[in-house]
């Protein structure tokens, strides 16, 4: 009687409606980052769409390593998800570079959607005479190795767009790597770097006051908030490179999990209060569904992958 019991009651929870309780959207770092100005909107769009309590927690740590292995490692049942942006590709790569056992797997993952994708923008400090990429180009040609450019990190995600771009140019410049991008964007104010590779929100303020300059952008288009500055492909560079953001949750969710979570992810981004949330930080939406982000992001993962091993082991000092 107890086994048929218990096997009534695993038959009834595994008949349970999802969702049927709180969920939780981990964020693998510290509030005010790309990741967490697009997961909090998310999760109010998401608890209109899901009919139940969605909360932000943020497990900060180790470059977002530590957050990142939580959810790889959490039960898949859609309760525990993820808002993740680019290092998820990279962060395996530096592990493999240096002989680490890796901190997670990108297969430990099944991405729902993505969410935005900002190119970075090149800016550079108005005291310097340069105006388009052209004259810095032929500058750092002169001077290898002389001019310095700022990043939010070794292996981060300004410091691989800029690898990117020195390599297509055949120029070497000095790498003076911070801890975030407000770091990165007073060591070039304050003269300690000439330019770095910035998300648009973080650099539009500083170009409308005059105090930076922008000479491209990585993007396959322009940013509208920048009309007039070309992209690196228009200037004869096969670059692209996106600040991206997305919702994954642990592999091997049940199908149905899956496809109400692929659902109300459609819905969220069409969320007035959601796309209002995000043109407050202007970052634009650039959705895309499961498969179509996994197709990407499989691409994208594998150009990433290729930088990160040209960059080397480089020691942090």
């Amino acid at each position: 009687m107890l086994v048929a019991f218990a096997a009534l009651a695993g038959s009834v929870w595994g008949q349970e409606p999802y969702p049927s309780r709180p969920i939780t959207i981990v964020v693998p770092f510290p509030p005010g980052g790309i990741a967490d100005l697009t997961a909090r909107p998310l999760a109010s769009a998401l608890e209109r769409a899901l009919r139940q309590p969605v909360v932000v927690s943020n497990k900060a740590g180790a470059a977002g390593a530590v957050g990142m292995q939580s959810v790889a490692i959490a039960k898949a049942d859609g309760y525990t998800l993820m808002v993740a942006v680019v290092s998820i590709s990279t962060l395996p790569e530096v592990d493999a570079l240096f002989g680490r056992a890796p901190a997670y797997r990108r297969d430990q993952f099944v991405g729902i959607a993505r969410l935005n994708a900002d190119p970075p923008v090149l800016v550079v400090g108005t005291e310097w005479r340069w105006r388009t990429l052209k004259e810095l180009v032929e500058e750092a040609r002169k001077r290898p190795g002389e001019i310095t450019y700022a990043s939010s990190g070794l292996y981060g995600a300004s410091h691989v767009p800029m690898e990117m771009l020195l390599h297509a140019a055949g120029i070497r410049m000095r790498h003076l790597p911070t801890t975030g991008g407000g770091p990165a964007t007073t060591a070039v104010l304050g003269g300690h770097a000439a330019l770095w590779a910035s998300p648009p929100a973080i650099a539009l303020p500083h170009l409308k006051s005059g105090k930076l300059r922008a000479l491209a952008t990585w993007g396959e288009s322009r940013v509208a908030a920048l009309p007039d500055v070309p992209t690196l492909k228009e200037l004869g560079y096969d670059l692209e490179y996106y600040l991206w953001a997305g919702l994954f949750a642990p592999k091997n969710l049940p199908a149905g999990v899956f496809k109400t979570l692929r659902a109300a992810a459609r819905q969220a981004v069409g969320d007035a209060d959601f796309r209002a949330a995000m043109a407050r930080v202007e970052m634009p939406i650039a959705y895309q569904d499961a498969d179509e982000f996994k197709a990407w992001w499989d691409k994208d993962a594998l150009i990433l992958a290729g930088v990160i091993k040209r960059i080397g082991k480089v020691a942090e000092k």
